[in-house]
């Protein structure tokens, strides 16, 4: 992998953009396929996904890279992409660096003897999203909320990569802050914040708070939990799918509950770009030792 020299970046959306531009400023050659829409706007190296897939050292697919209509993630692009065989051929030749592995190889098996790499999978990439996720979700509870977050009774669920960031973020917002986990030692850590902690599994009732993030990617807030959820309370979903939130349950109840996953590409594509190329170049690293 170390004679990389033109990276191939079918589909995506802002991230790819600025990762795109970021590799360019780095002096790398740049294909942008499934990007049409911008034609006109300044772009200057836009192709179409056959000379992206045949003509770079490299190929860097979306987060998520497929929908679930089997398309690629392409919101750029003026129709739905799908791979030929041609272009799966090209692919199987070189290094792909890929959201989410599996759900491309599901669509796509011919890819799996091939070189494809998940960036997303990577606890280097998690950790970098952390904070632009929690930054994302405060500004969505600064533009939803009637009041402010200084002051305010707020609940994160999950003491994960997130949880610690958003709880620390929070705390030093002035919001008096409580956190769901299940470990001893992490009810520990939670304290060392200045924040109380609560234990997830035994976590029977919501009250108390106006502020309410979810970072946990199992069902937490059923409606049972919901039924015993202050009406008034914001709802912020931040976990990745299945999600953590009934929001039909939520929406019978009056309670104002919101999915927000991968905030980093909405909120901040520039660094979420960052992180994706920093991600590709560990991984790139990694191989050529």
């Amino acid at each position: 992998m170390s004679s990389i020299k033109i990276f191939g970046i079918i589909g995506g959306d802002k991230r790819q953009i600025f990762l795109a531009e970021s590799l360019l400023r780095d002096g790398y050659g740049v294909i942008l396929a499934g990007f049409d829409k911008l034609k006109g706007q300044g772009f200057n190296n836009l192709s179409d996904v056959r000379a992206a897939a045949l003509f770079s050292d490299a190929v860097i697919l979306p987060l998520p890279c497929v929908r679930s209509d089997k398309s690629l993630n392409a919101p750029f692009a003026s129709q739905n992409i799908y791979f030929s065989d041609d272009e799966l051929d090209a692919l199987c030749k070189k290094p792909v660096f890929a959201g989410m592995r599996e759900r491309l190889l599901r669509v796509y098996p011919k890819l799996e003897n091939a070189e494809v790499y998940d960036y997303a999978a990577r606890d280097d990439f998690a950790i970098l999203n952390a904070l632009p996720t929690a930054e994302g979700a405060v500004e969505i509870a600064m533009r939803e909320y009637e009041g402010t977050i200084f002051g305010s009774r707020s609940l994160v669920t999950g003491f994960g990569r997130i949880g610690k960031v958003l709880a620390r973020m929070l705390k030093s917002l002035g919001s008096d802050v409580t956190v769901s986990a299940r470990r001893q030692s992490d009810f520990a850590y939670i304290n060392t914040l200045g924040c109380r902690a609560v234990n997830t599994e035994t976590m029977n009732l919501a009250r108390g708070y106006e502020l309410i993030f979810n970072t946990v990617p199992s069902l937490i807030f059923d409606e049972k939990l919901l039924e015993n959820t202050d009406r008034t309370a914001l709802l912020i979903d931040l976990a990745s799918l299945p999600g953590g939130v009934d929001f039909e349950s939520a929406r019978k109840l009056g309670i104002d509950a919101y999915s927000a996953p991968g905030l980093p590409g909405k909120c901040s594509p520039k660094s979420a770009g960052e992180i994706i190329k920093k991600t590709v170049f560990s991984i790139i690293e990694e191989v050529n030792r």
